[in-house]
């Protein structure tokens, strides 16, 4: 290798941020190889939009090739690492095998859905990570709403109506928030069902949003409420089957539609990497590198960063964690060759966003709780200004919407055997 050559695993937020700052520091002077599953960055906090038929699939994803000049993408799936002798082996798209060698190694392959042991849920819950996923999700919501105009009697028409979502955090809430609309919009055309669609969000905490600052978490549960939204708090799944859920209240909730947004877990590449860990995550040091091995970095999902600001725990598992963890890594990398110096990961929270649809968001930028119109302005103006690319399109998307309304049409791309909820997620 002529040059230094730095390997990132996973494209995600936290790979995707250490190589275009690395591509920044170094001035071409090392080889940055990204390997990757899929030739984009997923932004993943639009994936709701993009279920609910609010935005079109390709607005929420950025081509690495085009947003990282400079850096080598190479499309393949990591199977496993030899620290030892310094090489990344990875699967190709079409099954074919490769190895790359590398002198720092960035692990960065994020996370995959959370499944509880629930009898039923692997067979017959729909994730909520990927492209695929998303694009499944609405097609399958149209394909209820259509089928239920002929259903052969009420129980399955209001069965067919019902969507459980199970997870009440940021996604199963904005999937809730964003579903119900984009339901009301289905049956605006469809007389025999208006006021049939049913969202119920489940959620085994006391309230939605339980990590968020509870100002927040009631003006979501007001918008919620207002709109139809039947929330269970402090309740679980007891069992899944193809005729409907079954509650830890007791009660039967018929539907054809439950939506898996519990959370995530890392993925299970770092078990195979026979590292310690602590909650599933590799362990590193302040400075991201793994333990032992000087030259190896892990960060994002994948990674037990060390919380300086909360001694004793480790930084949460969101996106702002991870593009931070990728720039104090790639300050790092830089630094183990004479470029800098070495930098403790040390965060101050800027707040949250979540949008609720409509003109309806709840925000808290800077610690300041903002809710309705003023929160929809700042959660959309921090996506715009997160995105790495596209923003031209999604900002066309969204007035088209606010002009013309969503087309709620079936795109029969994706098989629902294609994006089984046991399935690993891509490491976008």
């Amino acid at each position: 290798m002529a040059r230094p050559r730095i390997v990132i695993v996973g494209a995600g937020f936290a790979g995707f941020a250490v190589a275009r700052k690395l591509a920044k520091l170094s001035h071409g002077s090392a080889e940055i190889v990204l390997v990757n599953p899929t030739d984009y960055f997923l932004y993943l906090p639009l994936l709701p939009e993009v279920a609910t038929g609010l935005l079109e699939p390709r607005r929420v994803t950025v081509s690495l090739a085009e947003a990282l000049p400079g850096v080598r993408v190479v499309l393949g799936e990591a199977e496993g690492f030899d620290l030892a002798g310094r090489t990344v082996r990875y699967v190709d798209p079409e099954g074919g095998s490769g190895k790359i060698g590398y002198h720092r190694l960035v692990i960065a392959v994020g996370s995959v859905n959370k499944l509880l042991p629930v009898p039923g849920v692997a067979q017959f819950a729909h994730g909520f990570r990927n492209i695929s996923e998303a694009l499944y999700l609405r097609d399958h919501i149209t394909r209820q709403i259509e089928m239920a105009v002929e259903a052969p009697d009420d129980a399955e028409r209001q069965a067919r109506c019902t969507f459980v979502v199970v997870g009440a955090g940021y996604t199963g809430t904005e999937v809730a928030a964003q579903g119900v609309r984009y339901t009301e919009d289905l049956v605006r055309a469809r007389p025999e069902l208006r006021d049939r669609p049913r969202w119920l969000l489940v959620d085994t905490a006391d309230r939605v949003l339980p990590s968020l600052d509870r100002r927040l978490a009631d003006a979501a549960d007001a918008v919620l409420r207002e709109r139809g939204v039947e929330i269970r708090t402090a309740t679980s799944v007891q069992e899944a089957s193809a005729a409907g859920v079954r509650l830890s209240t007791g009660e039967h909730v018929p539907t054809r539609s439950l939506i898996w947004c519990v959370g995530v877990r890392p993925d299970p590449l770092v078990d195979r990497l026979g590292l310690p860990t602590r909650e599933g995550r590799l362990v590193v040091d302040e400075f991201l590198a793994v333990p032992g091995y000087p030259d190896v970095y892990a960060i994002g999902d994948a990674a037990a960063v060390p919380d300086l600001t909360m001694p004793g725990q480790i930084t949460g598992m969101t996106a702002q964690h991870a593009v931070r963890h990728g720039h104090t890594a790639a300050l790092n990398i830089a630094a183990s060759y004479g470029r800098g110096r070495r930098r403790a990961y040390r965060h101050h929270d800027l707040g949250f966003v979540v949008d609720l649809g409509g003109l309806d968001a709840a925000a808290n930028p800077l610690g300041v709780a903002v809710k309705g119109f003023p929160a929809k302005v700042v959660t959309r103006g921090y996506h715009l200004l997160s995105m790495p690319g596209n923003r031209v399109r999604v900002a066309g998307d969204w007035l088209l919407d606010s002009l013309v309304g969503r087309h709620g049409v079936q795109l029969g791309l994706v098989r629902g055997t294609a994006v089984p909820l046991e399935s690993e997620s891509p490491r976008t």
